[in-house]
């Protein structure tokens, strides 16, 4: 009986660990990916990145490798 809830809770915890460290693979890969060398423009149009920083515009934050991103300034 002990050696049954032993091994309930070590494969309960791996498979937490498992879980919780895709959530933050996927958000990470969705969100950013690799920095880019464009040429932006100094226009500033703000917007806000997937990763909750406010770029100048939109050039910006593609370049930064942001993959996604909404009209206007980050809330902060």
């Amino acid at each position: 009986m002990i050696l049954r809830s032993q091994l309930f809770i070590s494969l309960s915890l791996i498979l937490l660990c498992f879980v919780s460290s895709c959530e933050k693979n996927n958000t990470s890969d969705q969100c950013l990916g690799s920095v880019k060398k464009i040429p932006c423009t100094k226009e500033y149009k703000p917007v806000c990145g997937c990763d909750g920083i406010t770029y100048g515009n939109d050039c910006m934050a593609e370049a930064s490798g942001v993959k996604s991103w909404t009209k206007g300034s980050c809330e902060e």
